[in-house]
């Protein structure tokens, strides 16, 4: 029997794809040991990153990414700078190469960034010493979302493997979806891609052949485990791909009526934030069913795995 002790492999978080399953596991072990510590009564502070100074660069708006990052970095006990791109010199032309160099010579631990461009963060972790952590890029990847509902699943039903998992709206737009696509496949799910033809393109089996697309909802509802609704980004151009918010809702919406064809125990989840009464209503995102409000809550332990790892590769685990 191999004595070998694991050690995260990895210097950056720049998506799923290049994680292997022993590093998801690593990832949702960890956040487990900091979930105990999230629910302290007293002192929810540990010294794991004392010391690190922690750059938080969000180029586009965000409510639980950003606080959960935050309230995750304090917990942890690091230093922390928050970037405004608004009042930076970005606003004066510099390139975002140019914003790195300058936040590089200031030596920072770690960067957290969100940026529209996908690739953004392969690109900045050229130029950079610290380690980048890919808070979202564009319609590319989302890891740490992908991460927090893996763990919300594992704790629900005690596996990944094998759990039937339907994500259902704008795939198309989406970088939750590739992030949960790439951690739910290589850890054994069985997922299936729901929407209407113009919002699910079909040469995403090409990259993952393992997936099921339907454009049915109905048709899939009942044999699924947990049901993954997405939130219609109009700002990137979803009304150009529908005929109608009332036709949209009508065939792709998550209601009490389809609430009852589902499996009395299934999982209903949303990464926010919610258009409420379109792709799903009020009293399932908020019924018994939701894990919505326990997605946010385990975001903070397992954004403060991805941190700690990071930055101590041995994983051990902090009392």
């Amino acid at each position: 029997m191999s004595t070998e002790r694991y050690v995260f492999p990895h210097k950056h978080l720049l998506g799923i794809e290049p994680l292997e399953p022993r590093d998801i596991t690593a990832l949702l072990d960890q956040a487990r040991a900091f979930e105990e510590v999230c629910e302290r009564t007293d002192i929810k502070i540990v010294p794991a990153l004392r010391k690190k100074l922690v750059v938080n660069l969000f180029f586009e708006n965000s409510t639980r990414t950003r606080n959960s990052f935050e309230i995750a970095q304090k917990r942890l006990s690091a230093e922390i700078i928050n970037f405004d791109a608004d009042t930076s010199s970005l606003a004066k032309g510099e390139t975002l190469i140019d914003t790195a160099m300058n936040l590089e010579a200031m030596r920072p631990d770690l960067i957290v960034m969100r940026h529209s461009a996908p690739g953004a963060h392969a690109l900045l972790s050229r130029h950079m010493k610290a380690s980048i952590v890919n808070a979202g890029d564009g319609a590319h990847e989302h890891p740490t979302q992908a991460l927090l509902d893996a763990y919300t699943l594992r704790k629900r039903f005690g596996k990944l493997e094998g759990l039937k998992v339907a994500i259902v709206g704008d795939i198309r737009h989406s970088r939750v979806v590739r992030s949960n696509m790439w951690l739910l496949t290589k850890m054994g799910a069985k997922v299936t891609l729901v929407g209407p033809p113009t919002l699910v393109p079909q040469e995403l089996k090409a990259t993952w052949p393992s997936i099921e697309i339907s454009h049915d909802f109905d048709a899939v509802l009942p044999e699924q485990d947990a049901i993954m609704m997405l939130r219609a980004q109009f700002e990137r151009g979803t009304g150009a791909y529908i005929p109608g918010q009332g036709e949209y809702s009508k065939f792709f919406q998550l209601n009490p009526a389809r609430m009852k064809r589902a499996k009395k125990d299934v999982a209903v989840m949303h990464p926010g934030p919610i258009n409420r009464g379109l792709e799903i209503t009020s009293d399932v995102a908020d019924g018994p069913n939701s894990l919505v409000l326990d997605q946010v809550t385990n975001g903070v332990p397992v954004r403060m795995a991805v941190m700690f790892l990071l930055c101590h590769p041995h994983g051990e685990l902090v009392p």
